[in-house]
């Protein structure tokens, strides 16, 4: 009679966690999951505005998780028309303390529904050393600047069953920005899977 309940938890315990690990992350509520048209079409259904459509990425823009005018990245492998990764850029900053605002809000939101980031760095690499008064005016009026030279390194990263949520800072030029990537974990293993048969 034990051997049999212990082998029915057992089949439970791994009958839930496939059940599990066969969804798809969720970006806004919807699956990444679907032709890049569907996707699209879902999306617009949440309200973004389609802005292009090139090389198997769309571009779309909206609000996302309480800021206005972000745009959207969805990608797919064009061999398999299959949406595997969902980005969205959030407004360009031009001062840390907007910039890290921006990031300390969705870290922090991202932490309470996903757990604490399973990898985090936050740092500027300096050549030699600074004062806490020149670091301070570094962050606050040329982050753009150590950004665009590679010298800051900014970033957390989220695991799901479902998928990896990375969050980071980014640059573009001297603007900064913050910058938030889904990738499904199903589908990126399947564009894996596509890549590896070029090789």
């Amino acid at each position: 009679m034990k051997k049999i309940v212990v082998t029915l938890f057992l089949l439970m315990s791994f009958t839930l966690t496939f059940a599990q690990s066969s969804e798809h992350l969720k970006f806004k509520g919807v699956p990444i999951d679907g032709t890049l048209s569907e996707y699209v079409s879902k999306m617009k259904q949440a309200g973004f505005q389609l802005v292009e459509i090139d090389d198997g990425v769309a571009l779309l823009e909206g609000e996302f998780a309480g800021y206005r005018d972000c745009m959207v990245g969805v990608k797919t492998l064009q061999k398999l028309d299959l949406v595997y990764e969902v980005s969205v850029i959030f407004p360009m900053q031009n001062e840390w303390s907007g910039l890290n605002d921006n990031y300390e809000s969705l870290k922090l939101m991202l932490s309470q529904k996903y757990g604490e980031p399973i990898e985090c760095v936050e740092e500027i690499i300096f050549l030699k050393e600074k004062t806490k008064d020149e670091i301070n005016k570094i962050m606050m009026d040329d982050i753009a600047f150590f950004y665009h030279i590679g010298m800051c390194t900014w970033y957390s990263v989220f695991k799901t069953l479902n998928g990896d949520i990375n969050l980071s800072i980014e640059n573009k030029g001297f603007n900064c920005f913050v910058f938030l990537s889904y990738s499904d974990k199903i589908n990126g293993n399947k564009h894996k899977d596509a890549a590896m048969e070029d090789l």
